[in-house]
């Protein structure tokens, strides 16, 4: 998982220097499926997407993966008390908060991997302290296994409890963007402010393809 990540941050930062693709890749697995178009035979290629999920968000109110129906959006992976990596990840992650908001295509989504200590109203106070309201973006939590499966497995994130590392908890801090098909459009270092502001022109760019 590193190293997939490793070569799509390496490959984000070379785009940059290129300027902005006019679409963005799919990543993921994927495999070829035979299909008939007016009576002709041709191969399409389907794409793992984001699965079905249901967690319970900082207003004490369960969403599921239909709640992003319709909508482009990015996933981190956090716990409240984290004293490295997090606090840095989402105040980076405030700049797409801040030149999104209002807008109903675009969506945010954090899943604690801390399912011990937190519950909605942790969550709700640490939403509230970054300067989060409403709807558009979501803190949510679930069972450790059902979290961890989907870093794991889908977003292709590492997470994991760890009783030496600051906190007990170890994670990636991947900001994956997904598009409205649900399908791995990008990652992007939440520490690091240049990928950071890649995020923001690829979010454009997935904004002005998903209008075609």
């Amino acid at each position: 998982m590193n190293k997939i990540w490793f070569c799509v941050a390496m490959t984000i930062a070379l785009s940059a220097c290129k300027g902005k693709p006019k679409t963005l890749p799919i990543y993921g697995p994927h495999e070829p499926v035979e299909r008939i178009v007016d009576g002709n035979k041709i191969i399409d290629t389907v794409y793992q997407t984001i699965p079905a999920f249901r967690f319970i968000n900082q207003d004490s109110t369960f969403i599921s993966n239909h709640n992003f129906d319709g909508k482009i959006y990015v996933a981190d992976f956090f716990f409240t008390s984290c004293p490295s990596i997090c606090p840095v990840m989402h105040r980076n992650l405030m700049k797409v908060y801040e030149k999104y908001k209002g807008n109903d295509q675009v969506m945010l989504l954090s899943h604690t991997i801390d399912y011990k200590y937190d519950v909605p109203h942790v969550l709700k106070k640490y939403a509230q302290k970054l300067g989060v309201d409403g709807s558009q973006w979501q803190f949510v939590r679930g069972t450790k296994d059902s979290v961890y499966t989907l870093a794991k497995q889908n977003y292709l994130v590492s997470v994991g409890e760890d009783g030496k590392a600051p906190g007990g908890y170890v994670h990636q801090g991947y900001l994956v963007l997904v598009d409205k098909e649900k399908r791995v459009r990008g990652a992007y270092d939440g520490t690091d402010s240049k990928q950071v502001d890649q995020l923001l022109n690829d979010m454009d760019i997935l904004i002005a393809e998903e209008k075609k």
